[in-house]
């Protein structure tokens, strides 16, 4: 079973910027396309960003429409840790993010099924 564990929320102003990561078993990005995804209050969790990653140059990124530009998603595997930068925060971003894992690829923002999912982090974007 992977294990996935994040962190980096915080209570941030609008225009900030925050970076969250989520360390994962060794070995998951190998096996796992990863993504993370987020869940405001009374609205169902939605898809922000996902990676299939493979080592070499063929990765490939996903984003919504609403974080396109301004977050950044990546992967270290060496520290078996995703990251998930975001700048230009605004108060709308609010929500608990989560890390998930999934065996097969993202094709579409439109996915938001995982295999595995992270406890998450509540990021809070003030006026």
């Amino acid at each position: 079973q992977v294990q996935l564990v994040e962190s980096g929320g915080g209570l941030v102003q609008a225009g900030g910027s925050l970076r969250l990561s989520c360390v994962a078993s060794a070995r998951t990005f190998s096996n796992y396309a990863m993504g993370w995804f987020r869940q405001a209050p009374e609205k169902v969790r939605e898809f922000v960003a996902a990676i299939n990653w493979t080592g070499l140059s063929g990765d490939t990124t996903l984003y919504a429409d609403s974080v396109k530009g301004r977050f950044t998603i990546s992967i270290d595997n060496a520290k078996n840790t995703m990251y998930l930068q975001m700048a230009n925060l605004k108060f709308e971003d609010t929500a608990v993010y989560y890390c998930g894992a999934r065996r097969r690829r993202f094709r579409s923002a439109l996915e938001s099924d995982c295999d595995c999912w992270g406890q998450g982090t509540q990021v809070t974007v003030s006026y």
